[in-house]
């Protein structure tokens, strides 16, 4: 970015290198994503070792989600307060240090309490880092970063799968599960050493430039609400796939574990590309609520021909379905930028305060998927979740239009300028 639109945190980041601080904050978010869903193909040993069935494996996903989800509001107040820099480089050090002790749990309650914590690390790291990522760039030019960062939870979660069904069998689960770990703990000490404290650092104390006013529109707006309670559905139908679809093909199609950790790649790779396309769309249409709308209901109905699909069809589903997901998170992350009511430091609280509801409701959505698989069957499952991903959309009606047809620069003067670090 140049000229004269750009922030004086934007100038003070290029010149410190801003596209070193934005590589390794991909880098975390991959790391991230690896240690959320390396446990899926490790859930069926999880079961032998402590005897626990399908049930309890929905609630190490879930207890990871509830512990992510109370985090994001708090989060967007810390990066608020201090800065995006410690704490996302904080949450993502916690989520290391838990995800270790996860691997080396003694018992299953210590387990899920592990995950719980991990879960918290993941809530603290990423609101303040994709908002961190939105402000190093201006008007026009996010679209592609904040995809690509919204993507790399794709390509973690996608080498999560794959690699964890190959390490499981390898060299046991919990030893897959604390390489995780250890990669994402070396990843987030080269980026504390790395990253210029000048990027994301500590905010003027004071009252927010933007006074009240930011925070409600944080707290209160409708769109945040909407946005919010519009995407349980979605946010639960790709944990419960990313997380369930190698046992679901090991288990009823008898697929070997190499293959089933092939098809779940497809189910969270493809949202690579469909990031940065729901980025650089977002950008230049602002039609946000249709977009959101139309990718969501197509990655739906490919999730419900999941029961019928053998291993090419699946790999087709999994391809549409993630890349529908990495297209509408992107569309989503985008949008804070253009709400005029908000000043640029409250975006990470207006993300947190909408991811804070979808995970609580993708918990929820993943647990009662677990439950239902326990007691029905996974194609009753898979059903579940492609069902409440379209019924949730209906919140969207409360959705507000994107105000202004431009660059959010010119969509309103009451929009403040991103506060010096």
């Amino acid at each position: 970015m140049g000229g004269e639109e750009a922030s004086p945190l934007a100038r003070t980041v290029a010149r410190a290198g801003r596209g070193r601080a934005t590589g390794l904050l991909v880098a975390l978010r991959f790391g991230y994503a690896y240690n959320w869903f390396d446990i899926g193909p490790a859930l069926p040993r999880i079961g032998a070792t402590f005897g626990v069935g399908p049930a309890a494996w929905g609630l190490l996903v879930a207890g990871f989600l509830v512990g992510a989800g109370a985090t994001q509001v708090p989060a967007g107040f810390l990066a608020r307060r201090f800065g995006e820099r410690p704490v996302s480089l904080g949450g993502a050090g916690l989520l290391a240090v838990a995800a270790l002790a996860s691997a080396v749990a003694p018992t299953y309650p210590l387990l899920l309490a592990a995950r719980l914590v991990a879960g918290v690390g993941a809530g603290l790291f990423f609101s303040p880092a994709i908002g961190w990522v939105g402000r190093l760039f201006g008007p026009g030019e996010r679209g592609v970063p904040v995809g690509t960062f919204s993507s790399a939870f794709s390509a973690g979660a996608a080498a999560g799968v794959f690699g964890s069904a190959l390490l499981v069998p390898a060299v046991g689960w919990s030893e897959a599960i604390a390489l995780g770990a250890v990669g994402l703990g070396l990843t987030t000490v080269l980026a504390v050493v790395a990253i210029p404290a000048s990027a994301g650092g500590r905010r003027r104390a004071g009252p927010h430039p933007a006074g009240a006013a930011a925070s409600s529109g944080a707290w209160h707006g409708r769109s945040v609400l909407a946005i919010g309670f519009g995407f349980v559905g979605f946010e639960g139908a790709a944990f419960a796939t990313g997380q369930f679809v190698v046992p679901f093909g090991e288990a009823v199609h008898l697929w070997p574990a190499w293959l089933a950790g092939a098809v779940g790649i497809a189910f969270v790779l493809p949202s690579v590309v469909g990031g940065p396309v729901g980025g650089v769309v977002a950008e230049r249409s602002m039609r946000h609520r249709t977009q959101l709308v139309g990718i969501t209901v197509l990655g739906a109905a490919a999730l419900a021909a999941l029961p019928l699909a053998g291993v090419a069809a699946a790999v087709l589903v999994g391809s549409v379905f993630s890349f529908a997901y990495g297209f509408a998170y992107a569309v989503m992350y985008v949008l804070p930028h253009y709400w005029t009511e908000l000043a640029a430091g409250e975006i990470p609280l207006a993300i947190g305060l909408f991811n804070a509801l979808q995970l609580g409701g993708g918990a929820l959505v993943s647990a009662l998927f677990g439950v239902i698989v326990a007691r029905r069957s996974y194609a009753v499952g898979w059903e579940f979740v492609a069902l409440v991903q379209v019924v949730a959309l209906l919140a969207l009606l409360a959705m507000r239009p994107t105000p202004g047809a431009g660059p959010p620069a010119a969509a309103g003067p009451g929009r403040p300028a991103a506060p010096a670090p």
